[in-house]
């Protein structure tokens, strides 16, 4: 962190404790930036300012802030207009409460930044500051000032230092209306169990494990055109057809992921138990003979009781699997009674 430099230097106020900080970037971008070029001759496209007015290319020195009116007319602010504001952060970052973390939204969440004491004088204050937040079990909510806007920030503790977190106002996070189905929507316990055994089986996994794997691709397509060589080729993942029974598909799911974690015997024992339920649904030869039966309950005009003598054989026959040549035969004799 010593050799990262600060991008903006105050104090956290802790009621009458000032703590000299300096606060520093917690996160960096490591995507790959493109330039734009001009397609037939590889030139490099740039955006140059222009004056309207004088038409003519201006310098960053010539530059400075201006409000349009809602009638066009430009208002111009100086940054002497926006020193003198009365901002009590401009220079402060004011711890206002102390909350439970779990009262945050983290829709709020934005920027990160450590918070480096400023200097030796610092070490105490910024200590009793970071072991109270430890010791609370609780967050601080605070306001402060960066780059001409006043802002919401959450202070935690984050290993041997304080983090805060930048947080967008709460008018500034939309109502998540119209985003959900409009539909209602049922969802059957069958599906919740498969869709909890696809949850165990990914199961939890070390961030530090994770990568850009599109990133890496990117530098090596950039490498090899560098070199004059042909770009890698990148087989096509592979797409199965358009998933219409969402139970098989979390079967599937569960399948293949323990498949791909390379787990063996007891978990497959599992799997093997979702077959079942396909054969407990794909059983309509037994659902088909109690329809017959009860076609047969409605069309015979003999009484419930032997009807039901009737329908115990036909379960019998099913259950021995008798020959496909004699089963026909007494459906379709029972099916002739009625008429």
């Amino acid at each position: 962190m010593l050799h990262v430099r600060s991008i903006w230097n105050g104090a956290i106020s802790f009621g009458l404790v000032s703590i000299p900080i300096k606060l520093v970037n917690a996160t960096e971008n490591h995507s790959i930036s493109f330039r734009q070029i001009h397609t037939e001759d590889g030139g490099r496209i740039r955006y140059r300012k222009f004056c309207e007015l004088e038409d003519r290319e201006v310098t960053g020195q010539e530059i400075s802030k201006g409000y349009e009116d809602a009638d066009g007319t430009i208002i111009p602010i100086t940054d002497e207009d926006l020193a003198g504001l009365p901002i009590p952060t401009a220079r402060t970052i004011e711890i206002v409460a102390f909350v439970p973390e779990d009262r945050i939204d983290p829709l709020q969440m934005d920027a990160a930044y450590y918070l480096a004491a400023g200097g030796a004088p610092a070490a105490k204050p910024y200590t009793l500051l970071r072991e109270a937040l430890k010791r609370s079990n609780k967050v601080a909510i605070a306001k402060f000032a960066l780059r001409g806007k006043e802002r919401l920030g959450m202070l935690r503790v984050v290993g041997d230092a304080i983090a805060m977190h930048g947080l967008l106002w709460p008018d500034e996070v939309r109502a998540p209306e119209g985003v959900a189905p409009d539909s209602s929507v049922t969802v059957r316990d069958k599906e919740l169990d498969l869709a909890d055994a696809l949850m165990d089986t990914l199961g939890e996994v070390d961030l530090e494990d994770l990568h850009d794997e599109y990133r890496e691709a990117v530098e090596e397509v950039i490498a090899a055109k560098a070199s004059g060589g042909a770009p890698p080729e990148t087989p096509a993942p592979e797409r199965g057809g358009k998933v219409l029974d969402l139970m098989a598909a979390l079967e599937n799911s569960v399948r293949a992921a323990r498949e791909s974690r390379g787990e063996e015997p007891e978990e497959e024992a599992e799997v093997k138990r979702l077959p079942q339920r396909k054969t407990s649904r794909s059983s309509p030869k037994e659902t088909g003979g109690k329809k017959s039966t009860s076609t047969t309950k409605k069309t015979a005009s003999g009484a419930r009781k032997s009807t039901a003598k009737t329908s115990q054989p036909e379960k019998k026959t099913t259950a021995k699997k008798t020959p496909a040549k004699k089963t026909p035969a007494k459906k379709s004799a029972s099916r002739k009674r009625p008429a």
